[in-house]
């Protein structure tokens, strides 16, 4: 029994257990972006140490750790929104679909798939990519750099001179042989950022509207709603504790050493 939320009169977990999907949906996109694009561009940015990549590799993450998200926000929202009207606005779908989708799952995407209603898949898709990408690049700039100073540790060792002596191109020592030893220390670092993104999508969801689990912590703040922001707060530590037990369990699955 977390209490009752002042602003909504309701039960504060009920509240949560209507909002916290939505911020669990942008915080996944947002990782599938910051890995998808951070574990490749570091392991290339090593194996090609002080070449073009690297160093654009080396400029994007200062750029990502510099650079605040609100500001990012903002300008992406000016620029691919307010200019070029390649993506939605605020909100997580465009007010024609709202309540249209049959809650499932509470991810969108997820349940406009489920109930076969594509237009608003669609719609869900271009509200939710701008504000992934804004919260997937400071993911990215830091998986980025975890992953190349990971494999610079690895690229001297002797089974990868042993790799590059038995003939193996450069793409498949990283891929097969630098990979699955640094997977284990990447698993940590997604975990954490994972858990970052759940906690730190606070200012991207105020920027974006997102009625997330950000944006409600935001209005319990702002309104003295000590129930509801201590909740919040036990629930982000949760949150990181879940996660760091995952990793723990899935080391063994992928390191059999700690078998």
């Amino acid at each position: 029994d977390f209490g009752t939320a002042l602003r909504t009169s309701r039960p504060v977990i009920q509240d949560i257990a209507a909002v916290f999907p939505a911020t669990l949906e942008l915080a996944t996109m947002s990782l599938v972006i910051g890995a998808g694009i951070g574990v490749p561009l570091g392991l290339y940015a090593a194996a090609y140490q002080g070449g073009i990549l690297d160093n654009v590799a080396r400029f994007v993450g200062l750029i990502g750790y510099s650079v605040p998200n609100f500001w990012l926000a903002l300008m992406g929202l000016l620029v691919f929104y307010g200019f070029l009207g390649w993506v939605g606005g605020s909100g997580r779908i465009s007010i024609f679909y709202e309540g249209m989708v049959p809650r499932r799952t509470g991810l969108l995407l997820v349940d406009s798939v489920l109930a076969n209603d594509w237009d608003a898949a669609r719609s869900a898709l271009r509200h939710i990519i701008l504000p992934a990408s804004v919260l997937g690049y400071s993911s990215m700039a830091f998986i980025t750099r975890m992953t190349r100073s990971f494999t610079l540790a690895q690229m001297n060792q002797e089974y990868v001179i042993a790799a590059r002596v038995k003939g193996l191109s450069e793409h498949a020592v990283l891929w097969r042989c630098v990979f699955p030893n640094i997977r284990v220390q990447l698993l940590t670092i997604l975990a954490l950022v994972y858990g970052g993104a759940v906690e730190g999508s606070v200012v991207v969801e105020t920027v974006f509207g997102w009625p997330g689990f950000g944006q409600y912590l935001t209005n319990a703040l702002l309104m003295a709603d000590m129930n509801a922001a201590v909740t919040c707060v036990l629930i982000i530590g949760v949150v990181f504790v879940t996660l760091n037990f995952i990793s723990d369990i899935l080391y063994r699955v992928l390191d059999p050493r700690t078998r």
